[in-house]
């Protein structure tokens, strides 16, 4: 497979929804949920939030997940657009001179997309704890809930510059894991399916938290929708 020819099929690709429609949970939310994040023709779309922007009050400020959901996440969006265009026209011109430039950005932007928008949804305005298939995973993973949310913690808390802490699901050792992600790319595991995500950027507390990191991570876990990471939990074992 020549260069240009794997370049195309990897465009396809990305523009495929972020769960596959092989559930009844993954249906709904590419035909009408959060998830879907790209239109007919391919273009990245960002979907409208599933709640009101004072609806996580008071642990999540409507300011912040105002400026958060609008500008860094429809900004990444807009980028995403823009950058899988110029590989487009690249390919359309014969040139590929400039492709390595245009897919290490569409890579930090895409993954900006997809992770933001995982995170939206794993965020609910009432507290409550992993059950059912869910918590036994995170028993047989970490040996119980209390040590997930520990060690969760603390990768979230020490990722150096701006990234995320990721609980995921990892089909090829059919075990969830924990990553600490860098930017919104790297550090990652191939193959691994996100279940939940804690943006640690500072746009996703400098409002109200100021620099207190620590403190953003241990007062997020009073709003994590763990019901959104148990049916996620459930495609990604079906996918695999």
């Amino acid at each position: 497979m020549n260069r240009k020819i794997f370049l195309q099929n990897s465009l396809l690709l990305g523009g495929a929804s972020l769960l596959p429609i092989d559930s009844v949970f993954s249906q709904s939310i590419q035909e009408s949920g959060m998830d879907k994040l790209t239109d007919d023709q391919g273009n990245f779309i960002q979907q409208p939030l599933p709640y009101n922007k004072n609806f996580l009050e008071p642990f999540m400020d409507e300011e912040t997940l105002h400026l958060h959901y609008t500008f860094h996440h429809g900004n990444a969006v807009k980028a995403a657009n823009k950058y899988q265009s110029q590989i487009r026209e690249a390919l359309d011109l014969n040139s590929v001179d400039t492709v390595d430039y245009f897919t290490k950005k569409l890579s930090l932007q895409f993954s900006s997309h997809i992770l933001h928008t995982i995170f939206w949804t794993n965020l609910s305005n009432k507290k409550n704890e992993p059950a059912g298939n869910l918590l036994k995973e995170i028993e047989k993973s970490f040996g119980s809930y209390d040590k997930l949310k520990v060690l969760i913690s603390q990768i979230s808390k020490s990722v150096d510059g701006n990234g995320w802490g990721i609980l995921a699901y990892q089909p090829y050792s059919k075990k969830l894991c924990v990553l600490q992600c860098e930017n919104h790319e790297k550090l990652t595991q191939w193959g691994c399916v996100p279940l939940l995500v804690i943006d640690v950027w500072e746009h996703a507390y400098y409002l109200k938290w100021k620099n207190n990191r620590g403190g953003f991570v241990d007062n997020l876990f009073s709003i994590i929708n763990w019901d959104n990471a148990r049916e996620r939990l459930q495609t990604a074992i079906k996918l695999s």
